[in-house]
């Protein structure tokens, strides 16, 4: 049954945001969703306005933290709770104050570690064997607000960052469902982020998708986890540009970038290590695993 006498706004903009945002509304009231707008000559959908247009939410549109404010000097919204994820613009004082219980932000991590962009890709990328979920009350400055709650979850070896994401959404959800009917009623209290352990995730770009075989095939291997959904990881095998979707580490030494094969499996040789291919998607083609790329393409 839905809380409809605690109504919350939601910003969000992400794939992310969308999908918490689809389950969010099972037992909470939405007010408004506060969203970017949709590119004029975008194609595709635009996750978060499709899921709020098929709920039949109001959707406010602020391209960047100038319109949130700009929208919120005449608002006419009754909430006394904002609700963030993945949003992607940094949340004014104006706007923070505006909510008389603040906003609530669930954050991919166990912060401090992995405050910023990108959490996520983050904790697969430098190998954690640990992450979770943090239930903060946002403030100006980056990730740094009181927390109201945080469950930790194990990262398994061969996680990629994808089927993290999904763990991570339906923990949130689990985890905003118990925890705001405590704060709405102030039953629910609040503990200041250690010192220690402070760490940043940062926005990727495309180009951190290409393999540099200068390193380590560990180090590779969990790049390919967690870049499986964007950047996603690139190189060319005897000049065919392919995207690396899943391999596995193997003992071998030779050049940096040449290539290893042995029967039905290939890789690439690394400063450390083989990169052993499991699955890729040659240039317009379909994923295919590696004994299928080796029966059509040379190697």
């Amino acid at each position: 049954m839905k809380q409809k006498s605690a109504t919350v706004v939601f910003f969000g903009s992400g794939p992310v945001a969308a999908r918490s945002l689809e389950l969010l509304a099972q037992d909470f009231e939405i007010e408004a969703v506060i969203t970017k707008p949709k590119p004029l000559h975008h194609k595709g959908t635009f996750p978060v306005l499709d899921i709020a247009e098929k709920l039949s939410l109001k959707i406010l549109s602020t391209a960047n933290k100038k319109d949130l404010k700009e929208l919120f000097k005449n608002s006419s919204l009754k909430s006394t709770l904002g609700v963030v994820i993945d949003y992607g613009i940094i949340i004014p004082k104006e706007v923070i104050s505006y909510f008389p219980l603040g906003i609530v932000n669930s954050h991919f991590s166990l912060l401090p570690r992995w405050r910023g962009a990108d959490p996520i890709t983050y904790s697969v990328l430098k190998g954690d064997q640990e992450t979770g979920v943090s239930l903060m009350l946002i403030v100006e400055a980056l990730d740094e607000g009181p927390l109201l709650k945080q469950e930790p979850i194990n990262l398994g070896r061969d996680m990629d960052s994808k089927e993290l994401t999904e763990k991570l959404i339906l923990l949130s959800d689990r985890m905003l469902k118990q925890t705001l009917p405590e704060y709405f009623n102030g039953s629910l209290s609040q503990s200041s982020q250690p010192s220690r352990g402070v760490t940043y995730s940062s926005k990727l770009s495309k180009s951190d998708g290409v393999l540099d075989f200068n390193k380590s095939a560990e180090e590779l291997e969990r790049e390919i986890r967690a870049y499986k959904e964007w950047p996603r990881s690139r190189t060319d095998i005897n000049g065919q540009p392919v995207i690396i979707t899943k391999a596995h580490v193997k003992g071998g030494s030779d050049k940096p970038g040449s290539i290893y094969r042995d029967n039905k499996e290939f890789g690439i040789y690394t400063a450390n290590g083989i990169l052993i291919v499991d699955k890729l998607i040659p240039h317009g083609k379909k994923e295919m695993d590696s004994v299928s790329y080796l029966s059509g393409y040379s190697v």
